[in-house]
């Protein structure tokens, strides 16, 4: 979420020091561009009939039920998050954001019917919903109050919640696809030091996880609810950054996998959305600090339990930059370049390096990557390098055939006639009179036509084979953790149902599972393998000591501390060959020179071992080193065919 000039009035020097992320939106006044073609305007009825629930992925792409391309289209409905600036009295209007007290509940609802709202909403030739809401919102008992929804009389007496379910419940019978974005953690406009910082900020993480948990097995039979984003904009708070993979309690890519695969667990239909590190460090001269977003994903991707549902996310404004809050003065700015002052060549490199390199295909973190908040100021901005940012992002979006979702959708117009949001898509007065970006007078009409109209990837998406990581101690077959514990007092290495262990990073917590040439199971138990007493047709590592498969079954889990202690191996459905290769990686790299992720680095600075696309991992060879202690040397790996 941006944060406007006018949020920062009043604020402390604290807080003001603490705008890590987004500063001030620049100052805007006048018109206008002619438009391009206005979108396709779907019924309801038309929107549903075309697409299929649930969503997933293959590849890099979000594809229906019936393996059709769906893009996300979206815009975010806010206000469910809350609109209160953090100072003076709540219930006044001039303490809110752009002045506009949506009572915490998606905006509008005081000025328009719902059915009109939607209705709109299709105009635009959006197809998908992002739905921010508050942890707070949850325990929320109070009823909104009644002028908070004067055009919905029917929602009245009702708390934030189950306006929320209704809002929810007209938009997925109207065809949109809703995903919820866990916003903030009070209801207070975000984003600043404003306590809402990370997903812990004001409430501990099992109260995070277990409101996700909540709202999947609520919404769990409503299938165009599609995804869970589970958290906004990610930063630092007065003391810490939060990191990726450090395993304490600021680690989002911990408390990501955590929060996404016991959303798996509740409602397997979901997609899970993750985005990145906002931002981390102290914005001042000879500090270090920065905007990391998807970067750290390179080198440390996510796997869930179900590996066709994670969807990758990030922010951009053209107001901010990989270095730059976004503050145009005073504690908080530095001399850093916002990205609408990069030229285009280096935008374009600027926002692949930092989210759409997710999109390369065959690599460990292959992912769709949504953009899920971008925008500008229209009505009434003369901000000209924010227009040309603007047109070029979206030029960007279009080249990319990139998933996106404007910020904001919905805003109030004021007594004078002019937005109170002129970041807003939709704009409606005090009477429900609309004003829109493709009404006359939007100078962002032609962008968002240009945009929401672009060709793309339509119809069928051919199956992709995944490659997908596991660090530390991550047990994600559903098999498995149906089961009590195979390897007591060890940590975990599973891969997910569908995949099997194919590489393996020596000394390192970190291996590689793939579906490539994914062979059947066959019923059955697994095996958990501790010894020698399967390792047969012949000495494969002479020395070491080896943890071998029996005979047609193969390599999807592992058990460590310190050293390998046990495989665990799935029987295949049919025969596998018994002969093989053995794969050394105790003096060097040892991987194929083309296949699954071998162009990306899933264990910077460890040796790694890796099977071929069309081999499956047999058994490991483990060895003892004073210097080390016990590492895995090599593996034995076999034809699938």
């Amino acid at each position: 979420m941006r944060l406007a000039r006018s949020t920062a009035r009043g604020l402390p020097v604290l807080l003001a020091v603490g705008l890590l992320l987004i500063g001030a939106v620049p100052a805007s006044a006048a018109p206008t561009e002619p438009a391009s073609t206005a979108p396709v305007a779907l019924t309801g009825q038309q929107l549903t009939a075309s697409w299929t629930a649930p969503l997933s992925t293959r590849g890099r792409y979000i594809v229906d039920a019936d393996g059709n391309r769906f893009k996300l289209k979206s815009s975010n409905w806010a206000g469910a998050q809350g609109t209160w600036e953090g100072s003076g009295d709540v219930s006044d209007t001039a303490n809110h954001q752009a002045d506009q007290n949506a009572h915490n509940i998606p905006l509008g609802l005081d000025r328009t019917p719902i059915a009109k709202i939607l209705a709109d909403f299709h105009t635009l030739g959006i197809n998908s919903i992002r739905l921010p809401f508050a942890n707070a919102m949850m325990r929320d008992t109070a009823a909104v109050p009644d002028p908070a929804v004067t055009a919905n009389p029917q929602l009245k007496g009702k708390t934030p919640l189950q306006v929320f379910d209704a809002v929810v419940a007209a938009l997925t019978a109207d065809g949109f696809a809703v995903i919820l974005n866990n916003h903030t953690t009070s209801y207070r406009f975000c984003c600043g030091l404003d306590g809402n910082e990370r997903w812990n900020s004001g409430q501990p993480t099992k109260q995070w996880v277990d409101d996700w948990v909540s709202l999947a097995n609520r919404y769990k039979d409503d299938k165009r609810v599609v995804g869970a984003d589970l958290r906004n904009e990610v930063r630092r708070d007065t003391w810490n950054d939060a990191n990726w993979g450090w395993g304490d309690d600021h680690d989002l890519y911990a408390a990501f996998q955590e929060a996404g695969n016991k959303i798996l667990q509740a409602n397997p239909d979901m997609l899970i959305v993750m985005e990145g590190i906002n931002w981390q460090g102290i914005p001042l001269n000879g500090m270090s600090y920065g905007r990391p977003m998807l970067t750290p994903v390179r080198n440390l991707s996510n796997t869930l339990i179900k590996s066709n549902k994670l969807v990758y996310a990030a922010h951009f404004y053209g107001y901010t930059g990989p270095n730059y809050t976004g503050a145009d003065s005073g504690p908080g700015h530095t001399n850093d370049w916002p990205y609408e002052d990069f030229p285009l060549e280096k935008l374009k490199q600027l926002v692949d390096e930092e989210a759409l390199f997710v999109t390369q295909e065959g690599q460990h973190f292959t992912a769709p990557v949504w953009i899920s908040e971008f925008g500008a100021a229209g009505r009434g901005s003369d901000d000209t390098k924010e227009k040309t940012w603007f047109a070029n992002f979206t030029d960007i979006l279009v080249k990319n055939d990139t998933d996106f979702a404007q910020w904001p959708l919905v805003g109030w117009t004021g007594a004078n006639g002019k937005p109170n949001d002129n970041w807003a898509l939709i704009s409606y007065d005090a009477m429900g009179k609309k004003q829109s970006v493709v009404d006359p007078g939007d100078w962002r009409a032609t962008a968002w036509n240009k945009l929401v109209n672009a060709p793309g990837k339509t119809g069928q998406v051919p199956g992709a084979n995944r490659w997908n990581m596991l660090d530390r101690n991550q047990n994600l077959s559903a098999t498995m953790l149906a089961k009590p514990d195979w390897s007591p007092g060890n940590r975990k290495g599973n891969c997910p149902d569908t995949e099997r262990l194919t590489a393996f990073a020596r000394s390192s917590d970190r291996s590689l599972c793939t579906d490539a040439n994914q062979p059947a199971k066959a019923p059955g138990n697994w095996t958990v393998v501790t010894d020698e007493r399967y390792a047969t047709h012949g000495d494969w590592a002479p020395g070491r000591g080896k943890l071998q498969c029996p005979d047609n079954s193969f390599v999807v889990g592992y058990s460590a501390d310190g050293p390998v202690k046990a495989v665990l191996c799935a029987p295949a459905a049919d025969p596998l060959p018994l002969t093989g290769r053995t794969v050394w990686f105790d003096k060097g790299d040892n991987r194929p020179s083309t296949g699954g992720s071998v162009t990306s680095d899933w264990a910077p600075g460890y040796y790694k071992g890796q099977c071929a696309d069309h081999e499956y991992i047999a058994g490991v060879a483990t060895a003892w080193y004073a210097h080390t202690g016990g590492v895995l040397d090599a593996l034995l790996c076999r034809p699938l065919k």
